[in-house]
């Protein structure tokens, strides 16, 4: 009689273990939010130029270019033309946020870039900092390609021009097997 309770307890105790693991596991997975290729971009809700809100925080329709800037960064004052250029051409099929790092900035400088560039994508205002700190951006400009599912897929550091993030989302708006 102690062999089969001693077999029953340890019985339910592997079931109970194998069933409960699995749904542990794949629940933390879906919800693990990294500043990585490969994981969830991390969530945000921030505060445009034009005084609308954008949001980062999961699936979406569209992919998304999420671009981390500042006015007095030579490399973004470069690359500016080229995202203006790719959202003109793209901006049907992707989403481009142009974050700036106000905390690291001003909103009167970053309203004349903006100006200055002739921008019309929207810039989301980082005004504390939290957002570039979520996303452990260390340098300007850092941009990441984010897909409909809200999985990061591409980090760069530094200045993209127009052809190589052209291709980059050529990639990301191709079907997946």
């Amino acid at each position: 009689m102690k062999k089969l309770l001693l077999a029953v307890i340890v019985l339910l105790g592997v079931g109970l273990a194998v069933w409960e693991k699995p749904q542990e596991t794949t629940a933390i997975v879906a919800e693990v939010q990294k500043p990585e290729v490969g994981f969830a971009a991390p969530h945000f809700t921030l505060t445009g130029l034009d005084q609308q809100t954008y949001k980062v925080e999961g699936k979406r329709a569209k992919p998304l270019v999420l671009n981390f800037w500042a006015s007095w960064c030579g490399p973004c004052k470069l690359e500016a033309p080229d995202l203006q250029k790719v959202y003109e051409k793209y901006g049907g099929q992707v989403d481009l946020y142009g974050v700036n790092v106000t905390s690291n900035d001003s909103p009167e400088t970053a309203v004349a870039f903006v100006t200055n560039y002739k921008l019309t994508f929207p810039i989301p205002m980082d005004v504390a900092g939290t957002v570039s700190n979520r996303y452990k951006v260390m340098a300007f400009p850092t941009t990441y390609l984010i897909d409909a599912d809200g999985i990061i897929r591409k980090k760069i550091i530094g200045m993209v021009d127009a052809p190589t993030l052209e291709l980059e989302l050529r990639q990301l708006l191709s079907p997946k097997p």
